[in-house]
């Protein structure tokens, strides 16, 4: 749309038409002052002159009103800020692209060749407390969920989305104090943290919460954001090495998902079409081929948080050890 067009378009919005912008308004004072001749010729271009502008305006505005209806059908409007998207996103294939959570050069194929049996021996005090910590979460777990695993990865989804937010936060805002470098790690929590939003995103197509589910997890992430915010400040590497046990307990829930669709428990019912897009997997994709894939996120997010917590026992910095790239 051009600046003429969008300027036309802000002033319909505000009820101002533009054939009013060029009504000529004379005070009484100033056609006194005019004398009874110049009056005259105010009054003749107040009746005779503006009116074919305001026509012609008119004609601008109905020209320019139907060509925005036109344009308005090649719009994509987002469905969180109400934003005009004017250009078209498409798929491979040139079928029109119709997430707006995710764009399709942020889709990828999952490595799912990772070792799933991977398991840090907790051998120091820290390490210990939180595997301890982790156990100890999914006793309860286990007890409320049972084996609704569709529910239970809703539920672990919106818990593991935290961690990469807040590590993620936090050492930007350590960046910015001290003028420094992070390695790329503040990009690598961040996308974990978009990584794991997006299984939530896929589980929510699969397993509907109920509404005492939904309760739970806000008081479940209210509690844990908290707690893993004051963790993160006082030890950044015991909470990296939570969220990496944390990690490997997501490995052996979508382990026994999988075992659970193999044996006919579950109805291994076609993927989201969300998941499709997103990991690239076939169109007759099923959802045991998303659980596959997730899982194996699962397992990448494992061995970047150990890396991380290895990394400070060792007396460094993140920003002194790369980042891994292309973890998912």
């Amino acid at each position: 749309m051009s600046s003429r067009m969008a300027g036309s378009a802000i002033l319909r919005r505000a009820g101002v038409s533009a054939g009013s912008l060029f009504a000529t308004t004379v005070s009484p004072a100033a056609r006194t002052d005019l004398g009874g001749g110049r009056g005259a010729w105010v009054r003749m271009m107040s009746t005779s002159a503006v009116s074919p502008i305001k026509d012609e305006a008119a004609k601008v505005d109905n020209a320019e009103a139907a060509k925005d209806e036109g344009e308005k059908k090649d719009v994509a409007i987002s469905s969180y800020w109400g934003i005009d998207q004017l250009r078209k996103l498409a798929r491979d294939d040139g079928t029109e692209w119709k997430w707006s959570c995710f764009r399709p050069w942020e889709t990828y194929t999952a490595d799912t060749s990772i070792d799933l049996t991977t398991h840090h021996m907790p051998n120091t005090m820290p390490d210990k407390l939180a595997y301890f910590t982790v156990k100890s979460l999914r006793f309860p777990t286990d007890i409320f969920f049972q084996r609704r695993y569709g529910c239970r990865a809703m539920m672990l989804e919106t818990v593991a989305a935290v961690p990469g937010m807040v590590g993620g936060m936090l050492l930007h805002l350590r960046s910015l104090r001290r003028f420094e470098q992070s390695g790329g790690w503040i990009r690598a929590l961040l996308e974990e943290a978009e990584n794991e939003r997006m299984h939530l995103m896929t589980f929510m197509e699969v397993a509907q919460p109920r509404w005492y589910e939904r309760a739970l997890v806000i008081v479940v992430q209210g509690v844990f954001f908290n707690a893993y915010f004051i963790g993160y400040l006082l030890s950044p590497k015991f909470a990296h090495r939570v969220v990496g046990y944390l990690e490997e307990e997501a490995v052996h829930s979508y382990t026994e998902f999988l075992k659970d669709l193999d044996d006919g428990k579950i109805e291994n019912v076609p993927a989201p079409a969300i998941a499709i897009d997103y990991w690239r997997l076939p169109a007759n994709a099923t959802l045991k081929d998303v659980v596959t894939v997730v899982r194996a996120d699962e397992a990448h997010h494992r061995d970047v948080n150990h890396f991380a917590s290895d990394v400070y026992y060792q007396g460094m910095k993140l920003k002194t050890a790369p980042a891994p790239i292309g973890y998912h």
